[in-house]
């Protein structure tokens, strides 16, 4: 028996002696969270809504699109500054749990704004955040909402194939909460994106819009009908244009124009989508405007009415700022010398660029006359005799500074060792090896010969720095930190690099406050062997695996246990092996319906 249900059953009972508080009024509102088979995104969410008592709506079920049995959590964030933190919620809901996947909770909202997210490991990315409004500020006006239906149509007016039914709804006072829609005289659904009919048939759409405030659109609706189309299986075309002043490089001189064009021959163009850098997928409205300096990749698909997308297209430039002035270029060269100026056995020359225009895009060197070669790194020369080393450097914008040179003796003898450097990272880590809250990098360098002269580290893309002390990055998220020292002589060492994790310092909420701690996994009696290990979010495997809920049947059993750890597999929590131990186990035992569930509430009170 689920710790809900047990409340509820608690709560009737002190209610039967005359303990239990007044009823009170119904909650003012209802807030619906979806989730499906993405661990990037909830299905769908509110965006809005009033202060006062609410129930919250948590379903995660085949009917929400989840097909895999996958589990998540709504958990709302108590700890992030800027957002409300006087609710405690943290839901974790699966379709084969004993709600099947549909749970409800009443809390109480205050105004302002909250930040929910999902706890299970790697489904990080579901995360956002709704408004509490004061009340509207005395909004009393319901929003305006409309639909458009569009698609092929014939001579008759019906629509061939499929039908595309948008909805749009603006409200003035307190904003637009939520839109929903109704098809045919069914439930009524949370509208996020435009809604694609294909039946054929005749059909009715009825549809509606809530503000902040509460107030609630009269119902529309909109009647169309589809016949058989004719099959379009074929994607839009779609190009792109990229305009703007260029440079005799080919480069575009402070922004960069990109222009998308969709055809379709068949069932028409629905949707165009662009995609800037690898960010997210941007609906096309308008030609899109790019000012930052630097290399560009443009992404962009177009998708018609029949359901058709294109392959993605993509186009690459580069922008650069109004800029002619070179870059600045000097030069350094280390080393021991002798009491003639000589550089003993090894001279190292450092080359350093600047640009305050559109940035340093190159830079290079030639030692003794040779070929100009890209510079990455201080320049050894270890050669007996006079040299010669020039640099220069080139701007994003294409300006070149004029060659200049440094000339240097090196004689033998002398040090031409390299120190060695290594990078150590501590902190307080997670179970996955993150560091919590900070990581702190210790550097160290040795030479055997003449001395380390200094040590020097870059965190991520930042620039070298001198290292004299532990560095300490709180920074959220990946990192690189690189290191490298050069000695007395002037050997430089190679470049050395480390990556790390610094996640927040306040662990996410324990999804089971009560839970089973048995050494192994059993199931109905039958020992795994398999360690009843902790997966992530405070849950254990015995917590998930549930053996004393309600199962129609066993197979319902087994295919919840299957499903579940089918997804711990995927998240690196279980192996293989361990997998198989646990279905085995769960396939040999009675649980699930009839006698088993007797059983099973024999075992939760026995515990």
């Amino acid at each position: 028996m689920s710790p809900r249900l047990i409340a509820l059953l608690l709560a009737g009972f002190l209610a039967v002696l005359g303990l239990a508080t007044p009823a009170v009024a119904a909650p003012v509102q209802t807030l619906t969270w979806t989730a499906g088979d993405s661990t990037t995104a909830y299905a769908s969410a509110p965006t809005g809504a009033l202060p006062g008592e609410t129930t919250i709506v948590f379903e995660n079920s085949e009917a929400t699109g989840n097909t895999t049995g996958m589990s998540h959590t709504l958990t709302f964030d108590t700890s992030t500054p800027g957002y409300n933190h006087d609710v405690s919620l943290n839901v974790l809901a699966n379709p084969f749990d004993p709600q099947n996947g549909r749970h409800e909770a009443v809390v109480t909202l205050t105004p302002g704004k909250y930040r929910y997210f999902c706890t299970i490991p790697g489904h990080t990315a579901m995360v956002g955040e709704f408004v509490v409004s004061d009340g509207g500020g005395g909004d009393t006006t319901a929003p305006e909402v409309t639909a458009s239906v569009a698609g092929d149509r014939d001579p008759s007016g019906n629509y061939l194939g499929s039908a595309t039914v948008t909805l749009s709804a603006t409200d003035a006072g307190s904003g637009v909460a939520s839109v929903e829609y109704q098809l045919d005289g069914g439930t009524w659904t949370a509208y996020s994106a435009p809604v694609v009919v294909n039946a054929v048939g005749m059909h009715m759409l009825h549809y509606r819009a809530t503000d902040v405030a509460g107030n609630t659109s009269e119902e529309g609706m909109a009647h169309f009908t589809i016949v058989q189309g004719q099959g379009d299986t074929t994607p839009p075309t779609v190009t792109a244009a990229i305009t703007g002043q260029q440079d005799p490089s080919g480069n575009y001189v402070d922004v960069a124009t990109v222009k998308l064009t969709a055809t379709d021959a068949d069932s028409a163009v629905a949707s165009v989508e662009y995609q800037l850098d690898g960010g997210a997928w941007t609906a096309y409205t308008a030609p899109v405007a790019v000012t930052g300096a630097g290399e560009h990749m443009v992404h962009f698909r177009a998708t018609d009415t029949a359901g058709n997308t294109s392959p993605e297209g993509m186009s690459h430039f580069t922008v650069v700022k109004s800029d002619t002035t070179p870059p600045v270029v000097t030069v350094s060269v280390g080393g021991t010398k002798d009491d003639a100026g000589n550089y003993v056995g090894k001279a190292t020359v450092t080359v350093v660029a600047s640009d305050t225009g559109s940035g340093v895009a190159a830079v290079e060197y030639q030692v003794d006359g040779g070929a100009w070669t890209a510079y990455a790194a201080p320049v050894p020369v270890t050669a007996v005799g006079a040299h010669t080393v020039g640099y220069r450097a080139r701007d994003v914008a294409g300006n070149t500074s004029a060659p200049a040179s440094v000339s240097f003796t090196v004689v033998a003898g002398g040090d031409t060792t390299a120190p060695l450097v290594s990078i150590a990272v501590s902190g307080k880590q997670t179970g996955d090896w993150s560091y919590l809250g900070q990581a702190t990098v210790t550097l160290t360098a040795t030479d055997a010969e003449s001395g380390v002269a200094s040590v020097e580290y870059k965190v991520d893309s930042g620039a070298w720095t001198r290292y004299t002390a532990p560095v300490v990055v709180s920074a959220l998220g990946a990192h690189t930190v690189g290191a490298r020292a050069t000695d007395v002589a002037g050997n430089g060492s190679l470049e050395v690099f480390g990556a790390f994790t610094v996640v927040t310092a306040t662990p996410p909420p324990d999804a089971c406050p009560v839970s089973d701690t048995r050494e192994t996994v059993v199931i109905g009696g039958v020992d795994s062997q398999v360690e009843n290990i902790d997966i992530g979010n405070g849950c254990t495997l015995n917590d998930v695996i549930d053996e004393n809920a309600e199962y129609a049947s066993h197979d319902r059993f087994v295919q919840h246990v299957k499903a579940v750890t089918q997804e711990l597999v995927g998240n690196g929590v279980l192996s293989s092996g361990d997998r198989n131990r646990i279905v085995t186990a769960a396939i040999e035992s009675d649980i699930g319906g009839g006698a088993a569930a007797d059983r099973g509430r024999d075992v939760k009170k026995a515990l």
